[in-house]
């Protein structure tokens, strides 16, 4: 017959103990931070190209591919950013319909 070999440690009467649980040691920033940055970066290229439009408004950039550039680049990163959100948006979903 085989042997069952337990998960954890087992008190006396049989039940398993409750183990502590550890904190992970933290090797980089967290995803909350790692989040929070890319906002803030996707914020200022935002500015930047409204910025951009405005300048070439005004007569003060005279290159239209600069500028063009500028508002793909911060169209891209919001593109992006709604992508995870939609990502982060469908786990929370998924971990919500899971029954305990």
């Amino acid at each position: 017959m085989n042997e069952i070999n337990s998960i954890g440690p087992v008190r006396q009467n049989g039940a398993p103990e409750k183990v502590s649980a550890q904190q992970p040691q933290k090797s980089g920033p967290s995803f909350k931070d790692t989040l929070q940055g890319f906002l803030s970066d996707v914020n200022t290229m935002q500015v930047k190209a409204d910025e951009s439009i405005e300048k070439m408004a005004a007569g003060e950039i005279t290159d239209v591919h600069q500028v063009m550039s500028t508002v793909e680049e911060a169209n891209t990163a919001f593109n992006m950013m709604m992508e995870i959100r939609n990502k982060v948006m469908d786990a929370y979903q998924e971990v919500m319909r899971i029954r305990l």
